[in-house]
């Protein structure tokens, strides 16, 4: 025999049934009594039209930004986009890992040249200087992979050469960077490292020939760089420039 209390609970359950409150099981179970049951389906919608005027009489309203924002945070939806920024944070130019993404990304020219943004100390530009701030390359190995992106900011008058896929040398061996301009002989930018960002300064006679038509090229050389002045081992690599507009 259904005593008051189990009658009150029976009703407590088909109005959180319909306020949508119930677990699965819970909420299964009565979806279940009202398929079977006359007296649960009569008490659910009589739940229905009891409630259903309190929500027509509350107007909508969007939800402020930061509202969303906390709600992720207190769901730790956040905690995975901190951890993907976090390392990207603390020493960008060192994350080889990052470098990788970017030599392999079809945006290598555009994230390099943005990149660089973020630096102001230095040299003015050379009046001889080209006109865009912000030159990149892909240098690209002779098995179709990038070995290492290259960043050239002009107005600091340097290059930032950054391994994607790190190479091994023969012993006494190491990458020299060359600049070849069109139809001219190659000029050497400086020795590269193969497992870590270099950095190199480019002086008025690199600046004035740097631009789309000419490229960059990685050579085996001593390790001290090559004694002629000119590549004497093989050519690993080579890559067009590309130029940004600032």
């Amino acid at each position: 025999m259904n005593t008051p209390l189990d009658q009150d609970h029976s009703q407590l359950r088909y109005a959180e049934y319909v306020l949508g409150v119930l677990d699965a099981d819970a909420r299964a179970q009565v979806a279940s009594e009202v398929q079977t049951s006359d007296e649960a389906a009569t008490a659910v919608n009589l739940w229905h039209r009891r409630l259903q005027p309190l929500s027509e009489e509350i107007p909508p309203i969007e939800p402020p930004d930061h509202v969303w924002a906390r709600i992720q945070h207190a769901l730790r939806f956040d905690l995975q986009e901190r951890a993907r920024v976090a390392p990207m944070r603390s020493g960008l130019w060192e994350n080889l890992r990052f470098w990788h993404w970017l030599g392999l990304g079809a945006s290598t020219l555009a994230a390099a040249c943005l990149l660089l943004l973020v630096v102001t100390t230095g040299p003015r530009m050379a009046p001889s200087s080209p006109a865009v701030p912000f030159m990149a390359s892909s240098i690209t190995q002779t098995d179709g992979h990038v070995g290492w992106t290259a960043a050239m900011d002009i107005q600091q008058a340097r290059i930032i050469v950054v391994p994607v896929v790190p190479t091994s040398f023969a012993q006494g061996k190491a990458p020299q960077l060359w600049l070849v301009p069109s139809g001219q002989k190659p000029i050497s930018v400086g020795m590269i490292a193969t497992h870590a960002p270099t950095t190199l300064k480019l002086d008025r006679a690199l600046l004035a020939r740097l631009g789309p038509t000419a490229a960059l090229a990685v050579s085996v050389e001593p390790m001290g760089g090559s004694p002629t002045g000119q590549p004497t081992g093989p050519v690993v690599a080579t890559g067009a420039i590309g130029a940004a507009q600032g």
